[in-house]
């Protein structure tokens, strides 16, 4: 079955933006109370979005960069990240980082909510990935990390990895190079906490797909390839060396008919095989995900090659940065694009790199200076 592309959001009807992510988030990461601000890129006019009252200083500043560099966004802003908003405002839709048990309590949409909570636990991946005969790691699934007995340990092949069934972020994630190193990543999870074991997979290269399901219609959003640290997730390129929806169109579906809503992703290896480039699916991420504010912006600003990434800053201020020169011109199609802004506060910046490779160098090396 053919599916088409997404080009840009593509917003039917307007929405009530509320992208704060303290109800699934890893405990410690810093800045993570100001993450509700990179979804301000995504927004239109029309739309209504929430921010942390935190970033009220910074809204002038992001406000004049993102009208300089002609990327349409919603100034209707509530400075409140009160759940009960989404359901306060009639005519408009509901659109959040990730609809769990707080989000389906004031937004009523069950078979969305129990989709997310199914597919959000890795094993249950691994199950449906088995039903649909999509390429998957070779993985083991426990109910309980205590189900793992030596036994078990000595028929693994090693090296590995020991994965909580749900985690954000990289926690809970563990490489275990030999047996000694996996027993002491069993001692490191609470004893009822389900896992799995999965083979490692060498490659260096991962990409992440995304869709979007949109009135009952499931389309393609871009393939990125991933930027990582260990297990971490630091940023995406576009576009990507390789774009293989087809490995994973039979969950996508699954995941459309069940009730899933917006923005959804997967987590795909690419992997060089005698017979072949394989491309086994990791995990599904069942909400918005780092690649997809970039993406979205990319999209709006018709960028037809990018990266995003993570960067410190000494600054604590937008006002304090210089984009001279650098911010991106919708006329050359290059430049600079900030996306998560609100965690300036914290001397932390996602920033989009638009342009050839070459010139995104060219920005990296200013960068270094001007942050």
């Amino acid at each position: 079955m053919s599916i088409a592309s997404n080009h840009g959001y593509l917003p039917s009807g307007r929405y009530i933006v509320n992208h704060d992510i303290m109800h699934c988030t890893a405990d410690g990461v810093a800045g993570n109370h100001l993450y509700s601000g990179r979804a301000l890129g995504l927004t239109e006019p029309d739309d209504y979005i929430q921010l942390n009252p935190a970033l009220k200083p910074l809204w002038d500043d992001i406000r004049r960069h993102y009208e300089r560099i002609g990327l349409s966004h919603s100034t209707n802003v509530i400075w409140d990240l009160d759940l009960g908003q989404l359901a306060a405002h009639q005519g408009f839709k509901p659109s959040v980082f990730f609809f769990g048990p707080q989000e389906g309590s004031v937004w009523k949409d069950t078979a969305w909510m129990q989709t997310v909570d199914y597919i959000n636990s890795k094993n249950n991946f691994i199950a449906l990935a088995d039903e649909l005969d999509v390429d998957v790691p070779q993985t083991r699934c426990y109910n309980s990390v205590d189900e793992i007995g030596e036994h078990e340990i000595v028929e693994l092949n090693m090296p590995c990895y020991i994965k909580a069934a749900v985690s954000v972020s990289g926690v809970g994630i563990y490489r275990c190079a030999n047996r000694e190193q996996l027993r002491d990543a069993i001692d490191k999870f609470e004893r009822d906490v389900p896992v799995q074991v999965q083979e490692e997979i060498k490659t260096d290269t991962f990409l992440n797909l995304q869709y979007r399901v949109l009135d009952d219609r499931l389309l393609r959003v871009a393939a990125t390839e991933q930027i990582l640290e260990g297990c971490a997730h630091q940023g995406n390129r576009f576009p990507s060396c390789y774009a293989p929806w087809d490995m994973v169109e039979p969950m996508a579906h699954w995941l459309k008919d069940c009730g899933m809503q917006g923005i959804f992703a997967f987590d795909v290896a690419v992997v060089q095989t005698p017979e072949g480039v394989r491309f086994p699916a990791i995990e599904c991420n069942p909400r918005f995900n780092g690649a997809s504010y970039p993406t979205i912006i990319g999209q709006k600003l018709d960028i037809p090659e990018w990266t995003a990434r993570a960067f410190n800053t000494r600054h604590r201020k937008l006002s304090d940065i210089d984009l001279r020169g650098i911010e991106f011109d919708i006329r050359t199609g290059e430049g600079l694009v900030i996306v998560n802004w609100g965690t300036i506060l914290e001397g932390k910046l996602v920033l989009l790199l638009a342009g050839a490779k070459e010139y995104q160098q060219v920005l990296l090396n200013e960068l270094e200076y001007r942050l």
